[in-house]
């Protein structure tokens, strides 16, 4: 059907006719109702856009040769700006070292750090076959006789251990409590294993062993613990720079005194820090190395490997995404070892709300990187495998970077990202807190229709947890108290039972009497540390419906396999935290409290301390009243002015002498 007039039908448009309203006829009714010339010529039009055109060309020219310049020799304007940039750190290196060299001594340690995985990586890529092959006929020779050399090496290691064990806990015998407590523990999760018969002991030993030269070298060495103090120092003045966000939305009197915007804005500058170094790859680059370290050495697939590196920093949640291609086709002894993971360390943004509390920094982070070969040892100890592994001997897995454009999308991805994990938090805490003080109440009607006064949970745990305190290293007084926080954390969460552990820490460190009548008041130094290292895990009841929910939101289609593992993982991860604690308990070592009188003879009584307090014990243990004249044994026999002291300690703290 044709339409009239000048309109456009479907036979004109199959026959090629073109629209009037381009034509010339068009043209020229519109000239005519303009009522004149409304524009150029075509002509003039034409040669104006040339004109145009032929000088943007000339203008942009430059711009094309540099694009084009640049596009050809790209990889050696890159050398030359790394190389420049090389150059300059290098004289900045000079001049921080020269001026002040002890000042400079952690930009020395980190720059040799960087440098040596740099040429690391550089030898391998460039040499690393050829040396391979040179070394291919000692490979050879050492396989032929690595039957006898592998059990002389373990009697070597194992005779090297006892000797130390008999040497170190000669001056300290209650170590080997904790010694128990760890042997104890490991033959608890042999017997709930699975498959008993088909336990790989290489990544057991390798697992437990990596966990004690690290604790040994953290806590037992003087470059280790100095190198974690500075660390955990550094994160402390690093997370003092939320105040200045916090301050400006909340205020300085919300933040000094409200707990939910004094530690939670933490948790917000923490992730947002987190997420900005994913997007630089700072993170996947250490957590590969972390994770290559343990798979050679346990002999794990890269997968799981991976996971349980990356718990060291982040969640339970997000550790699995490094590795979400591959969770479909993992076998279920590899998804425990991903859940045990989960379940053993705690996510770097909640650390540094723990750190606030005023917990060690410097445990946190050992406990921390402890437990990561600890799990990955204890999961094939209570989970090995025996299905085939589609990931084992593959070379290696490709970690996926964040799909941000650039660093300030990756900054408030983070901070938006951790708006729902501030808002669990504070919702939990708000819940856990409740229904503990509501058990308490009912615990305490239904104790006194037997007369039991103050019947609590926490009374409860601090009975039935009792011995596993003990075995853990803590002493017979403490174990009470620590069996109570070892409570709340698996039965409600380590949040609250940090919280009441800082309440005990802070308690000592003011120099408050150790006992308010019946009540413990704090615990020991060394209790403290077993304390911090046994609560530092996601192990508890209510992270069981956390697990199962991220997990299942990656791989759906694995739900089953996923609750019927998850129990043993949490049981696991729960053991993993105790292991740790164990070891803390062998290997601490006592602060000296140093000379008690120059400590007198430099305070003024004002106030009291934990060294005051140790001082005074000390004071009041050598002084002896017979009849009625007062006498001091020791070194205090000496000091002029121990009856003035012994007065001022009288003032604070009361014994017999007083």
């Amino acid at each position: 059907l044709e339409m009239e007039g000048n309109q456009i039908t479907l036979a004109s448009l199959e026959k090629g006719t073109d629209n009037p309203a381009f034509s010339f006829e068009g043209e020229k009714r519109h000239y005519e109702d303009c009522g004149g010339p409304c524009s150029e010529s075509r002509e003039e039009r034409r040669e104006g856009k040339g004109r145009f055109s032929s000088y943007c060309r000339k203008a942009l020219q430059p711009a094309s040769k540099a694009k084009h310049f640049c596009k050809t020799h790209a990889k050696v304007l890159r050398r030359v700006v790394l190389g420049l940039l090389g150059v300059a750190y290098l004289c900045y290196f000079i001049a921080a070292c020269y001026l002040n060299f002890q000042r400079a001594l952690a930009l020395v340690v980190m720059t040799a750090v960087v440098a040596f995985f740099i040429c690391w990586d550089i030898f391998k890529k460039h040499c690393g076959a050829k040396v391979l092959l040179l070394l291919r006929p000692i490979g050879k020779c050492f396989q032929k006789s690595w039957q006898w050399l592998k059990w002389l090496l373990w009697v070597a290691l194992l005779a090297g251990l006892i000797v130390w064990l008999a040497l170190d806990t000669g001056r300290n015998p209650e170590q080997l409590i904790s010694l128990g407590g760890f042997c104890f523990l490991v033959l608890f999760l042999f017997a709930c294993s699975k498959h008993h018969g088909a336990v790989s002991w290489r990544a057991v030993f390798w697992g437990l062993g990596l966990e004690f030269l690290l604790g040994l070298f953290i806590l037992r060495t003087t470059p280790g613990t100095q190198a974690f103090q500075w660390l955990g120092d550094q994160i402390q003045y690093f997370l003092g720079y939320t105040t200045a966000g916090s301050s400006f939305v909340f205020g300085n009197t919300l933040i000094e005194e409200v707990f939910a915007f004094q530690t939670l804005p933490i948790i917000v500058f923490f992730s947002c820090v987190m997420s900005i170094l994913y997007y630089l790859g700072v993170m996947q680059w250490l957590i590969l190395k972390i994770s290559w370290l343990l798979q050679v050495s346990m002999g794990t697939t890269p997968t799981e490997t991976l996971s349980v590196a990356g718990n060291i920093f982040v969640g339970q949640t997000e550790a699995p995404l490094l590795i979400r291609p591959y969770l479909p086709d993992m076998t279920k002894s590899e998804i425990h070892a991903v859940m045990t993971g989960g379940f053993s360390t705690i996510a770097g943004s909640v650390m540094g709300a723990y750190i606030s509390f005023g917990i060690d920094a410097a445990s946190l982070i050992a406990a921390s990187v402890m437990a990561a070969p600890c799990a990955l040892a204890m999961a094939k100890l209570v989970y090995p495998e025996v299905e085939e592994s589609k990931f084992k001997g593959k070379a290696s897995i490709r970690l996926s970077s964040g799909e941000e454009q650039n660093i300030l999308e990756a900054a408030s991805n983070g901070a938006a990202a951790s708006v729902g994990l501030v808002a669990n938090i504070a919702a939990n805490l708000i819940a856990f807190l409740a229904v503990l003080e509501f058990i308490n109440a009912a615990l305490r009607w239904f104790g006194e229709m037997v007369d039991i006064e103050g019947l609590t949970f926490q009374v409860i745990c601090s009975y039935v947890l009792m011995p596993v305190a003990f075995l853990m290293g803590a002493d017979w007084a403490d174990s009470p108290l620590v069996a109570e926080l070892l409570g709340i954390k698996i039965f409600l969460n380590e949040f609250v039972a940090y919280q009441q552990l800082a309440t005990y820490k802070k308690n000592r460190l003011m120099g408050l009497e150790e006992w308010d009548g019946n009540r413990k008041q704090w615990i020991s130094e060394r209790a403290e540390s077993i304390t911090t290292f046994a609560l530092c895990g996601f192990a508890n009841f209510s992270s069981i419906g956390i697990t199962l929910g991220g997990l299942a939101s990656m791989v759906p289609q694995r739900k089953g396999d996923l609750a019927s593992v998850v129990l043993r993982a949490l049981l696991t991860g729960i053991c993993v935290s105790m292991l740790n604690a164990c070891l803390a308990g062998l290997l601490h070592v006592p602060t000296e409290v140093g000379d008690c009188a120059v400590f007198f003879s430099n305070t003024n009584f004002s106030s009291t301390s934990y060294t005051m307090y140790t001082c005074c014990k000390q004071l009041f243990a050598s002084s002896v009243l017979q009849n009625g004249t007062l006498s001091f044994t020791g070194s205090w026999a000496e000091q002029a002015e121990s009856v003035l002291w012994l007065t001022e300690c009288c003032g604070h703290y009361n014994h017999t002498s007083c």
